[in-house]
């Protein structure tokens, strides 16, 4: 009986030597995974975020020396697009941000997330911000990144939704917020009690605002020079209906395109740009579309005679300002087959040229430039992929970059 228990005991070492051998070859065999791809551990919604560092970063690059970029394109929508020149730019969607090298030929994806990127800012090709929508109903948490996006740190949270660009590493704007210390905190600045939608801020000094009066039916374009604390109409005019949206972007000090949502009705909105190049003393009427569904567009009368240009499309399109010179503008039509163009201005507004195309998808247009020649379009859908197109020549012809595919199911 004793030489039995100890057979069995021998029996049972032998197994338990056996099992450790073979975890330790398994060990030794496996290869090593190489991408740079990171995963983001995010704190919880509605929470202020960590503070940068080794341990609290959120966001950390793969241990392995040897990581590379995946080679696999982004998978899903597009929700947000930035350029930092030619060549390099990112683009976002439903948990993920990727970046291109080539002119948005090929994508590697550096971030992988929980959220919606809302907006991408870029200052060059190093440094750039995303803001992710974490579901809270006006906050966006900001991620950073200095490295070209190896690696994302949580940088705070947007109070708003607003339009967010930086101006330096650490000062930035989002309609009427201000940040010196890179998002961690956020100060408002002020603006016209009657402005409608979102004010503007060029720099620290800088600022533009549309004010309207509703029992007159005047808007008026508002101007500071002090940061908010005063604000002195430069333009009025009358408008036949209420504004119910306003875009405001900025190439200069001096400089500031408006675009002036009207109303909208039967599949149309009615819509008008205006530009100013010298602080407000003189404006020009870039774009008018009135539209029969819809009404006339705000500062217009529905059967004005004018020569002020209509965009193509029958709903406004994003707008993207790359100098006081050269902007683009999208346009929209939700009941054609091929619902989106765009239409260009160099010359300050003065003239307006609808390009050529009409590209698919019913979703969102986005548009980036690294100049007048070289821009950039994405189309969506939400059922259909998102495609980037590319051009070279300022629109006059484009190509098909990349198709971003939807995941498998």
């Amino acid at each position: 009986m004793y030489s039995l228990h100890l057979r069995r005991k021998a029996v049972l070492l032998l197994a338990v030597l056996l099992a450790f051998a073979q975890a330790a070859c398994s060990k030794a065999s496996a290869p090593e995974t190489a991408s740079s791809s990171v995963a983001y551990t995010p704190s919880p919604a509605g929470t202020a975020p960590s503070s940068p560092g080794p341990a609290s970063s959120g966001v950390h690059p793969s241990p392995s020396p040897s990581a590379k970029p995946t080679s696999s394109a982004p998978q899903g929508k597009v929700t947000a697009l930035r350029l930092a020149d030619e060549k390099i730019g990112w683009a976002g969607g439903e948990g993920w941000i990727a970046r291109t090298d080539d002119g948005g030929k090929s994508w590697h994806t550096q971030l992988e997330h929980p959220y919606v990127v809302n907006q991408l800012f870029a200052l060059n090709g190093k440094e750039a911000w995303a803001a992710l929508d974490i579901g809270s109903s006006k906050a966006l948490r900001l991620m950073h990144t200095t490295d070209g996006g190896q690696t994302w740190t949580e940088a705070g949270e947007m109070p708003g939704r607003g339009f967010l660009h930086f101006v330096s590493s650490k000062e930035a704007f989002s309609g009427n917020e201000h940040t010196t210390d890179g998002g961690r905190t956020w100060t408002r600045l002020n603006v016209p009690a009657s402005t409608a939608g979102e004010a503007y801020f060029h720099d620290r000094s800088n600022g533009w605002a549309v004010a309207q009066k509703q029992s007159s039916g005047e808007f008026s374009m508002m101007r500071t020079t002090d940061g908010g604390h005063s604000w002195t109409a430069v333009f009025t005019r009358a408008s036949s209906v209420p504004i119910n949206g306003v875009v405001i972007r900025s190439a200069g000090s001096r400089d500031a395109w408006a675009q002036l949502i009207g109303d909208s009705g039967m599949s149309q909105t009615s819509y008008s740009l205006f530009h100013t190049a010298d602080g407000g003393r003189s404006w020009t009427a870039v774009v008018a579309n009135n539209q029969a569904g819809s009404g006339p567009a705000p500062g217009f009368k529905m059967d004005e005679k004018t020569t002020v240009p209509r965009n193509n499309g029958t709903a406004p399109g994003p707008l993207y300002v790359v100098n006081p010179k050269a902007a683009f503008m999208g346009g929209q039509c939700p009941a054609c087959d091929l619902p989106n163009t765009i239409g260009k201005t160099t010359d300050g507004g003065r003239t307006w040229v609808n390009l050529p195309g009409e590209f698919a998808g019913y979703g969102p247009q986005l548009i980036a430039a690294a100049d007048a020649d070289h821009v950039w379009r994405i189309t969506t859908d939400n059922t259909d992929p998102s495609v980037l197109y590319t051009s070279s020549n300022g629109g006059k012809s484009w190509s098909k970059a990349h198709t971003f595919d939807k995941p498998k199911p």
